[in-house]
Parts: structure tokens; C-alpha cells; sequence
């Protein structure tokens, strides 16, 4: 079946007014949570063919995310899409107002290939639980993730209701020329921005999920053990192929050296041997990895540097003694490389952070209130964690999206409910009364009334 027909099939089906019944949502989702876990192993086989991801990290940062989302909206659906009563003002009497949530209709989301699973169903389920039907575009860079979404959706679902097409920007580029009602996208910023200016074409609503450096400010007082064990975690998860990852640490100059040497230990502590114990995710492919590669520079290096290109891995690795202007300091990272840049003035480093793209993501690492507050209030960001990163990511009560050129927009939990949300706006009154005041002829009087109604 054509993308046309399928895309005209979900038109035709979301005009039934059936997505509109929230137990045909509840329904819906329970079946997708079962069938996902059905076929489990198929996902697992399916991610380590594209990069080498260990069971345990798919599951702990995929599968399980997927679940408790569902699980969130399973619990939240109903009230999320009652009629919510505001307040009407006395001009009014004797009327009543609400508000009611309406899905947007026919949405098109556009996955990443970083983690294949979640970036592309976290979005869909959120659009689903609203009311509305989904064709999903998975990344053509994960092919065997692509195939066995593709699979399990398309087999157990009506394609006009829930559908995965496959392929790559020549099935992209037909999908951007339709009239969605909504397009939802997570990926970089040079093809959000194409996805942006298909979408304005049709007036198209769009959330962007993109990308930035993100920075990472560890303070004197900060508990060095700890922000190294908990920064290890986040930046070499995945490879460091994480949108919010920590790109890269600025670190008071009175504690770096004993952080550098926290950051190594904690690396052979938890790595050692990981790679040979298929424990560490691959680069995704030759071309990234060739880049990565550019941005190790000998003459920085702290530790680690070692790759293989055949097999696309590169250890994990410190940079120190890095300029703001480096070329590690250019772009995204996107990778297992760490950029580590000292200060004495933290107002001096923050400022650096403003001079750049608002990123998606900040962490602090410190017990001091004040500069910890002082950074929130300074730099504006997505979203972040204190003494922790990558984490705020499962709370499903916190909202998640980028700021500026990191992204338009956010999902998780109501934030994603809303996203794919229409709040319809009612006024409702009886027959039985009128003020006169608001109909002609006017007067001096009338005037001075409704001042005071109003004002």
C-alpha cells in the first residue's frame, strides 16, 4: 500500500470519531505494551545487529522507558481528557466555561536512530494516548530496529490507525509533502530544520527534539568520587550517542586534577573489558565514526583514544587542556569523547556557556545553593539535573524538549498528552438571562457599567 493511501486511510478514520474514546485508547495501548513484550527477544537481536547493545542497556534505557510511559498514560488517560471548568467572570453570569482536550487528528513522527526503540515510540505512544492516529518514520541508519518495529506494529495494528513505513529521505522527503495535522520530529539540527520548513508549507504543527552541547559545571565543593562515578555513567552510555549527554565539563580549576584522576579510575573500574564483553555500544557507522575519530586530538589527550575501525568502537576518552575554541568544541559530539576545560571565575565559564546555542541539557555538580541557583537562573537550557545527569529524562511528571536551536516543544508524560492536544476553549450560557448593556444604542451609563465589570 502507497504512503497516499495509507495517510488517506487515517483521514478517513480518524473522522469515525473512534480514537476520540478513551477506552479504545486504553485498549490500544495495553494491546502495544503486550505485544512489545512478546517479542522482546526479536528487539534485542534486532538493536544488537545495528549497534551492539547489550540486552541489559536496551532494556534499562529503552523497553523500560517505553513500558512506564504507557503505564503512565494507562493511569492518567481519563482525566486528562475530561472537561476541565475555569473560572468566567461576573460579565458572564450566569455562564459556565471549560475547556476540552481534543486530539489534533493525523500525525507524522519521525524517530532517531541513537535509541531506535524509544525516540521513535515515546513519541508515537504520547500521540496515540491523545486520541490520534500515527504514521511512524524510523531511522533507515538502524535497519534491523527499523524492520522489527516495522514487523510488530504492522501486524497488529489497522495501518489506519497505527503504521510504520520504513526507508529513507525518499520516503521521508513524500511523507513531508502530506497535510498532517501535526509532525512530530527527534533528530539534528540541520534536518529539523528541513522538517520545520516542509511543515510551514501546510501550517503544520511541529515539536523538534534536536540537538546541542550540553554543558556540565562540577564546583569545588562537589563530591568528587560520586560526579565522576555519575558522569562516567552518563557520558559513556550508549557510546555517548545520547542527545543529552554531558558534551562536555567545565571544572574549578582547585579541584581538577583530582577529577581527572576520579574520571579515569571510575572508567577502569566500570570498562575494563567491556568492549570484549560486547558491554560497550558500537559507533553507528563508518562516517561518524571517521569524525569522532578527527576530534581526538593527541596533544589533548588525558586517557583512552584507542578504536577500531572495522568494528566501530572507540574506547571511552578524556580530553584536558581544552580551549573554548577547539574543534571538540564546535559541535555535538555525539560520542565517547569527554572534553574536560578548567576555570577559576565561574562567571566567566557561564557566560561562555551563554555565548553559544541554547543547549537541551545542564548539569551542575555541586552542595552550594547559591551558585547552583545562580546557574539555573543564568544559562537557559531544556532541562538538566543537579549532582545527576541524563536522569531526569524517566520522570514522567517532568516535561522534555529543547529551548532555541535545541528543540521546539516537549513530550513525556502530560507534556506529551498536550503536544498532541487541541484545548478547545467553551463559553456556555442559558436563555433565561441577559445584561442589556452590551447591545446598542449606547450610553454614558452603559459605559460606566461595563467599566466596572470588566476592569
Amino acid at each position: 500500500m502507497s504512503i497516499q493511501n495509507i495517510f488517506e486511510q487515517q483521514q478517513h478514520f480518524f473522522l469515525t470519531n473512534q480514537t476520540k474514546d478513551t477506552d479504545f485508547r486504553i485498549a490500544q495501548l495495553r494491546q502495544l505494551i503486550k505485544i512489545l513484550k512478546a517479542h522482546e527477544q526479536e528487539m534485542y537481536d534486532a538493536i544488537y545487529k545495528d549497534f551492539g547493545k547489550s540486552e541489559f542497556e536496551t532494556y534499562a534505557t529503552e523497553l523500560s522507558i517505553i513500558y512506564s510511559e504507557i503505564n503512565h498514560f494507562l493511569k492518567h488517560i481519563k482525566r486528562w481528557s475530561k472537561r476541565q471548568r475555569v473560572s468566567t467572570g461576573l460579565v458572564h453570569f450566569p455562564a459556565k466555561s471549560y475547556i476540552i482536550p481534543e486530539p489534533l487528528g493525523n500525525t507524522l513522527v519521525i524517530g532517531a536512530w541513537n535509541y531506535p526503540y524509544q525516540l521513535s515510540l515515546l513519541p508515537a505512544i504520547s500521540a496515540l494516548a491523545a486520541g490520534n492516529t500515527v504514521i511512524l518514520k524510523p531511522s533507515e541508519l538502524t535497519k534491523h530496529t527499523s524492520a522489527v518495529m516495522a514487523k510488530i506494529i504492522n501486524t497488529h495494528f489497522d495501518s489506519a490507525y497505527f503504521c510504520v513505513i520504513e526507508g529513507g529521505v525518499k520516503e521521508a522527503t513524500e511523507l513531508l509533502t502530506l497535510s498532517f495535522n501535526k509532525i512530530f520530529f527527534t533528530g539534528s539540527t540541520s534536518v529539523g530544520k528541513i522538517v520545520y520548513q516542509a511543515a510551514a508549507k501546510n501550517l503544520i504543527p511541529v515539536t523538534l527534539e534536536l540537538g546541542s552541547k550540553s554543558p556540565t559545571f562540577v564546583l569545588a565543593d562537589a563530591d568528587i568520587p560520586m560526579t565522576a562515578r555519575r558522569l562516567v555513567w552518563a557520558k559513556y552510555l550508549n557510546a555517548g550517542q545520547t542527545c543529552v549527554s554531558p558534551d562536555y565539563i567545565w571544572v574549578d580549576e582547585s579541584i581538577q586534577d583530582q577529577f581527572l584522576i576520579a574520571l579515569k579510575a571510575e572508567i577502569e573500574r566500570t570498562h575494563a573489558g567491556s568492549i570484549e564483553r560486547d558491554n560497550y555500544v558500537r559507533i553507528i557507522n563508518t562516517d561518524h565514526f571517521d569524525r569522532l575519530k578527527a576530534l581526538i586530538s593527541k596533544d589533548k589527550l588525558f586517557y583512552g583514544g584507542a578504536s577500531n575501525r572495522d568494528e566501530r568502537w572507540i574506547e571511552p576518552t578524556i580530553l584536558h587542556n581544552v580551549q573554548a575554541n577547539d574543534a571538540v568544541m564546535h559541535d555535538e559530539i555525539f560520542g565517547p569523547i569527554l572534553p574536560v576545560i578548567s576555570f577559576t571565575d565561574l562567571e566567566k565559564a557561564i557566560q561562555e556557556v551563554k555565548a553559544r546555542p541554547r543547549p537541551l541539557a545542564c548539569y551542575v555538580y555541586s552542595n552550594n545553593r547559591t551558585s547552583i541557583n545562580h546557574i539555573l537562573e543564568s544559562i537557559s537550557f531544556g532541562g538538566g539535573a543537579i549532582n545527576d545527569s541524563v536522569m531526569h529524562l524517566i520522570n514522567n511528571n517532568l516535561p522534555f524538549g529543547g529551548v532555541g536551536r535545541s528543540g521546539i516543544g516537549s513530550y513525556h508524560g502530560k507534556a506529551g498528552f498536550d503536544t498532541f492536544s487541541h484545548f478547545k476553549g467553551i463559553l456556555q450560557k442559558p436563555f433565561w438571562f441577559e445584561l442589556p448593556i452590551k447591545y446598542a444604542p449606547y450610553s454614558k451609563r452603559k459605559q460606566k457599567i461595563i467599566k466596572r465589570l470588566l476592569e
